[in-house]
C-alpha cells in the first residue's frame, strides 16, 4: 500500500513539474515581442544592435538637430553627453518635444539611424526617465532642474 501511494506521489510531482515548465516556456514564447530594452546612445555606438531588434534609447535632443522634412518625417540627434545617435521618426511629435530636452524613444538602429516609432517626451518641467536620467548622470551631464 505504501509504495502506490509513494508512486502516486512521485507521478503528482512529475507531472507538477512538467505544467511549470511548459507554462514557462510558454510564456517567455509569447513575451518575446513585448519587452524592450532601453539603451542610452554611447552604449548603441559601443555595441550596435542588429536591424531587427527594437529597443528604447532616451537622452536630450541636441541644439539645433531638428529638422523637418517632407509629410511627417522629422529627424534630430539624441545624445546623452557621450555620444550622439541620429534619429528618424515619421509621425506627430508630443508637444512638448523640444530641443535641449529629455526624451525617450522606441524603434530599431538600421544603417547608423535610429528608425523611432514611437516618441515620448517628459511630461513637464522636471520629468524625466529614469533610464533617461542614469545615462546622463553617467556621462557627468545631468543637471538637477532649476539648475541652469
Amino acid at each position: 500500500m505504501k509504495t502506490l501511494k509513494k508512486r502516486r506521489r512521485i507521478q503528482v510531482i512529475m507531472v507538477a513539474v512538467v505544467a511549470l515548465t511548459v507554462s514557462t516556456a510558454l510564456i517567455g514564447y509569447a513575451m518575446r515581442d513585448g519587452i524592450n530594452f532601453f539603451r542610452s546612445p554611447s552604449q548603441v555606438i559601443a555595441e550596435p544592435p542588429s536591424p531587427t531588434e527594437v529597443f528604447r534609447i532616451g537622452g536630450l535632443v541636441e541644439d539645433g538637430s531638428i529638422v523637418r522634412g517632407q509629410g511627417e518625417t522629422v529627424r534630430f540627434v539624441v545624445t546623452d553627453g557621450g555620444e550622439s545617435v541620429p534619429v528618424a521618426f515619421t509621425g506627430v511629435l508630443p508637444d512638448l518635444f523640444t530641443e535641449n530636452q529629455g526624451m525617450v524613444g522606441t524603434g530599431s538602429y538600421v544603417n547608423g539611424i535610429f528608425e523611432a516609432t514611437e516618441i515620448l517626451a517628459k511630461h513637464d518641467e522636471t520629468y524625466m526617465p529614469k533610464e533617461v536620467m542614469d545615462a546622463l548622470k553617467e556621462q557627468g551631464v545631468y543637471k538637477e532642474p532649476g539648475e541652469s
